[in-house]
């Protein structure tokens, strides 16, 4: 993740539902909750959502089904159109952009996957991958270059020309993916891409995703369900409900200190020792003696030095200098669940 600016900006994001949307948000009570907004009728899909994506960030969006997640993100590539406030893609305000403005920012800007892998059932492996650059009028010899480039980057290499009856569930989705990247797209939005594969498949689908992303660096929004997924992938975690964003922070920081009760009922069950690295635990000020650990070791890699060693702080370094000390007491309390 890099600090450049953003290159999504949502601010006080409402996307409602019913018979009269905007007029119903011009007039509608400050501090009216979800529930108050069903009882009048209509259904608050996004509510007053402000969040931004950084430039190479993975964002996580995550939540039960009708949290608002799907909803959130169609926001942002105006799939919907909002109801109130503002969404800004690489500083472009998308409500205003015109029709075929719009249409060349999907189609060169833009790439997305989506749980069902809407594959053309009568076409090969390359000519699936191609289709997007086919409709975007590009040179068949230049078309077929690039398919077989993001064909070979997804481990398809080989099955060009198999049709999707003939590709397991996790081989379908990597052509999905392969053809999303086809575009070369700067954003990546995947709507719980891995959620009808069987486990073990879906573990390689996140390595593999993992890798793609360590190569490429893209600007990706990821929904999931999965909390485990989401602590896998994420650079960033927002956990909505009632079409409102409960917290969004790293996975550290949601697992330490979940903002609501509802966040942390996500957390309950999680092993935070595998969660948690030894940066959000150091202390700038403090002082340790003997050698130090690294910040990007999770308390649970460290766990043989936390329980055999003796020194009450631990220094810890970013792999140039001590960047301070860990409490070696804080470490175990993680390590065995202590609240």
């Amino acid at each position: 993740m890099t600090t450049d600016a953003p290159v999504i900006s949502c601010k006080n994001v409402w996307k409602i539902f019913g018979d009269d949307p905007e007029g119903y948000l011009a007039k509608m009570p400050a501090g009216q909750s979800y529930d108050d907004i069903r009882a009048d009728g209509y259904i608050a899909g996004v509510k007053d959502v402000s969040i931004e994506v950084g430039r190479g960030e993975m964002l996580v969006i995550m939540g039960l089904s009708g949290s608002g997640k799907s909803t959130l993100v169609r926001c942002f590539s105006r799939l919907h159109d909002i109801t109130g406030g503002t969404i800004e893609v690489e500083g472009q305000d998308i409500m205003a952009l015109a029709e075929k403005d719009l249409i060349d920012l999907r189609r060169n800007k833009m790439g997305m996957v989506f749980q069902s892998f809407g594959l053309l059932p009568h076409r090969t492996v390359l000519d699936n991958v191609a289709f997007p650059l086919e409709m975007r009028g590009q040179d068949k010899h230049a078309r077929r270059a690039r398919a077989l480039e993001v064909i070979k980057l997804v481990g398809l290499e080989g099955r060009e020309d198999y049709f999707p009856r003939e590709l397991s569930g996790g081989q379908q989705q990597r052509v999905g993916i392969a053809r999303s990247l086809a575009i070369e797209p700067d954003i990546w939005f995947l709507d719980e891409p891995f959620s009808a594969l069987d486990p073990l498949i879906r573990r390689e689908m996140q390595d593999e995703f993992l890798r793609l992303q360590e190569m490429l660096g893209k600007t990706i929004v990821f929904i999931t369900h999965d909390f485990d997924e989401a602590l896998r992938l994420a650079d960033r975690i927002a956990i909505m409900k009632d079409g409102a964003v409960e917290q969004c922070d790293t996975p550290d920081q949601i697992v330490m200190h979940p903002a609501t009760e509802y966040v942390r009922k996500f957390t309950e069950d999680i092993d935070k020792s595998r969660v948690v690295h030894a940066s959000v635990l150091v202390k700038p000020d403090a002082q340790g003696e003997g050698d130090p650990v690294s910040s990007t070791a999770t308390i649970h890699d460290l766990a043989p030095t936390l329980v055999a060693d003796l020194r009450e702080f631990i220094p810890v370094t970013d792999g140039t200098a001590v960047i301070g000390a860990l409490s070696r007491q804080e470490a175990l309390e993680v390590l065995v669940g202590a609240d």
